[in-house]
């Protein structure tokens, strides 16, 4: 059974959204809270967004997935530490044509993956294997003598 290991790069576009939208939560906080508390509250919430665009998005984190190997059996996830392991995916994946979220069951996390993650052929490659749950082929009558 062939392999591919897809080496993830950082996503700017991700980081944005998630410190964007932590900031909206955060102007939200203070219409409903109004007051020291409010502008507190507003203020966790953006540096949560930022935690999360730092371990999430520019990967930057020890525990951030740096790379992905999938093979027809399951995945194995390599970790900006160095760390890796073999993960098991849930049934369930999310895939559309800009995202692929990979919930996995042990160790209980999601991996999301965004189009500027990786080069296109290579999103292409975890789109189909999340699927179809097989990494793309050349069938043995096609190969060249």
């Amino acid at each position: 059974m062939s392999s591919l290991y897809l080496e993830l790069s950082p996503s700017p576009r991700l980081a944005a959204a998630l410190v964007a939208l932590h900031a909206v939560a955060g102007i939200c906080a203070v219409v409903v809270l109004p007051g020291v508390a409010g502008v507190l509250l507003a203020a966790a919430l953006v540096g949560l967004g930022a935690a999360a665009a730092w371990s999430r998005a520019l990967l930057r984190s020890a525990a951030s997935v740096r790379g992905v190997e999938l093979d027809g059996e399951g995945i194995a996830l390599k970790l900006a530490s160095g760390d890796r392991f073999v993960a098991e995916p849930a049934e369930r994946l999310y895939v559309t044509r800009f995202v692929v979220a990979l919930p996995i069951r042990r160790p209980r996390r999601t991996v999301l993956v965004t189009s500027d993650m990786l080069a296109p052929d290579s999103f292409r490659a975890l789109r189909l294997w999340a699927l179809w749950g097989k990494v793309a082929g050349v069938a043995a009558k096609q190969l060249p003598a």
